[in-house]
């Protein structure tokens, strides 16, 4: 039985190696069987290095010590600073919580729902990519609120901008939320929930949608997510066929869902307390990142994302590489407990 009430709150970050020998070996002799894989998963530029992930974990250390553990998802490969010694880190290979059927796995959708079995995860947790960093010192509470996942009730449009775009997915998350609830009544069981002071000028983006019978989307930052391992339990329950499919693939595909279906459910259920949705900032790498470099130097954000999409065509990779690590070293200079 969840205990919500537990003040535990963990993070889960999965990482991969994309420079590992035996980890690409595998990926393209599984990429050759596959008959579908999408342009993004067959990129290498994907699986780019950017040596963000140790800034995260010294982040999380000076700015999130109230934090339980850290559960560290791996195919097998680990950084070389990692103090696999300490207390807070709980490092999983991918077999000791997906299921036999769907390994190996190349897809972080297939990552992200099966998350809840980790062992020992606690109720509440924070789902991390590896290209964040957390800037400001943060509370509890800024994550959750009153035993729920704080987050934002925000429906906006669903736009695709290319055909190999993330909103295929998107599409399939919502078709299942709209199949399961009821806008009409989601909204007016948690008026203030979906239209709320914190939300500033984008209650305007609710209002506007309001005419329309269905959900077509919820805004969301592509920052970190707070979540309920019961929620991703309930899904399961409710949507088995659909996941189970999502799961085995190898790949990604464009109709597969991945955990922003259960951030998606949380809303629609009202599991989550009201927050602003202005808490970080999300900055793709490019050839000039003057602006990026000024917030981690500033911390003019709680928190921050630093993507690579593969799409900008930067022409020194290892320039931009040293002058994003140069100011993050600025910032977090010293080691962390997760450090050898």
């Amino acid at each position: 039985m969840a205990n919500r009430n537990d003040n535990k709150i963990d993070i889960v970050v999965p990482w991969v190696d994309g420079e590992d020998i035996a980890w690409r070996i595998q990926k393209n002799e599984w990429a050759a069987k596959e008959a579908v894989v999408s342009v993004a998963d067959d990129s290498d530029v994907r699986f780019r290095n950017w040596d963000i992930i140790k800034y995260l974990f010294r982040s999380i250390e000076k700015n999130m010590s109230w934090i339980n553990k850290v559960h560290f998802v791996t195919w097998g490969h680990l950084p070389q600073w990692m103090n696999q010694s300490c207390e807070k880190l709980h490092i999983v290979n991918h077999k000791d919580f997906i299921p036999a059927e769907y390994l190996p796995t190349f897809s972080s959708h297939t990552i992200e729902l099966n998350m809840h079995r980790i062992p020992g995860l606690a109720e509440k947790f924070i789902y991390f990519n590896d290209d964040i960093v957390v800037l400001q010192s943060t509370k509890l509470t800024d994550f959750f609120r009153n035993n729920l996942p704080c987050d934002y009730g925000i429906h906006v449009p669903l736009i695709s901008y290319h055909r190999y775009s993330v909103q295929d997915t998107g599409l399939t998350n919502v078709e299942i939320i709209n199949d399961h609830f009821k806008k009409k009544d989601v909204i007016k069981n948690n008026v203030s929930k979906w239209f709320n002071f914190r939300y500033g000028i984008n209650n305007f983006r609710t209002l506007l949608m309001m005419p329309y019978s269905r959900f077509s989307s919820f805004y969301g930052n592509h920052l970190c997510n707070s979540f309920l391992r019961s929620s991703f339990e309930r899904i399961w329950e409710e949507e088995a066929d659909v996941l189970n499919s999502t799961c085995l693939h190898k790949f990604r595909t464009r109709r597969d869902v991945n955990q922003w279906i259960i951030r998606y459910w949380q809303l629609a259920t009202g599991e989550f307390a009201p927050i602003s949705p202005n808490r970080g900032k999300y900055y793709v790498i490019k050839e000039n990142n003057d602006s990026l470099i000024d917030c981690i130097r500033r911390k003019s954000c709680k928190v921050i994302c630093i993507n690579d999409t593969g799409e900008e065509n930067i022409k020194d990779v290892d320039k931009c590489r040293d002058e994003i690590i140069h100011v993050l070293d600025e910032v977090f200079y010293q080691k962390s407990e997760f450090e050898i």
